[in-house]
C-alpha cells in the first residue's frame, strides 16, 4: 500500500454545519475528542506541523468543523471536529455542536473512519462513549489514540491500553486502540499506517 505524505496537509476550510462542508467526494478521516484530550497536538504530530490544527490554552475553542487537504488536492482530507467537554459555553450551544457532529457522522459519505482521541489517564468518558455509539450505528471504523502516554510510566500506559481494549471487546471488529504521545512522537507511524488504510483507495 502506498504511503501518504501527511506533511503536505494544508488548511482547506472551516464549516459550522454539514451543509457548508466541502463537496462530499473523495475520502476523509475525522478526529474527535474531549477538549483537553490533545486532539490538535495529535493532528500536528501526525502532519509534522507545529500549528496546522490550533492548540489553545482555553479548551473547547474548536467550534467549527475544520478541513485539511493532503497533497495539494481535495480528494483526501483530515477533519478536525469540534472539541467537546470543558468549553465554557451555554448548554444550548453544546447541544447545537452535538447536533452538527451527529449530522456529519451520520450523513457524510466520504468519511472513511474516525480517530477518537482520549487522554490515556481519563479514557472512555461519556463523550467518548457517545461517539462510539454513533460510530456503531453507522458501522464506522474507529481508531483510538490514547494520548499523553508520556505522562505515565511504560508499564502503567500499557496496562491502561489493555483495560481499554478489554472494555471495548464487543466492538473489536470496528475499533482499534494504540498508545500515542505528541511530545515524544510515540505511535505516529502506527497511526499514519491506519490513516493510509482508510484514505488510500484500493
Amino acid at each position: 500500500m502506498s504511503r501518504l505524505n501527511y506533511q503536505t496537509a494544508r488548511f482547506l476550510t472551516s464549516a459550522p454545519t454539514l451543509a457548508q462542508c466541502p463537496p462530499d467526494a473523495g475520502a476523509e478521516v475525522a478526529f474527535a475528542g474531549r477538549s483537553n484530550a490533545g486532539k490538535s497536538s495529535a493532528i500536528n504530530a501526525l502532519t509534522q506541523q507545529k500549528a496546522l490544527a490550533r492548540t489553545s490554552k482555553t479548551p473547547g475553542r474548536t467550534q467549527l468543523i475544520n478541513f485539511f487537504s493532503l497533497v495539494g488536492g481535495e480528494t483526501q482530507r483530515l477533519v478536525d471536529l469540534p472539541g467537546y467537554g470543558y468549553a465554557k459555553v451555554p448548554e444550548k450551544v453544546k447541544l447545537e455542536w452535538q447536533r452538527h457532529l451527529a449530522d456529519y457522522l451520520r450523513n457524510r459519505q466520504s468519511l472513511r473512519g474516525l480517530v477518537l482521541v482520549m487522554d490515556v489517564r481519563h479514557p472512555l468518558s461519556e463523550f467518548d462513549e457517545m461517539m462510539l455509539g454513533w460510530a456503531d450505528e453507522q458501522d464506522m471504523a474507529v481508531h483510538i489514540l490514547l494520548t499523553k502516554a508520556d505522562k505515565l510510566k511504560s508499564g502503567a500506559a500499557k496496562s491502561e491500553l489493555q483495560k481499554v481494549r478489554s472494555r471495548l471487546r464487543e466492538w473489536e471488529d470496528l475499533v482499534s486502540v494504540q498508545l500515542f504521545s505528541s511530545l515524544k512522537r510515540e505511535g505516529v507511524d502506527e497511526a499514519q499506517t491506519k490513516l493510509d488504510e482508510w484514505l488510500v483507495a484500493d
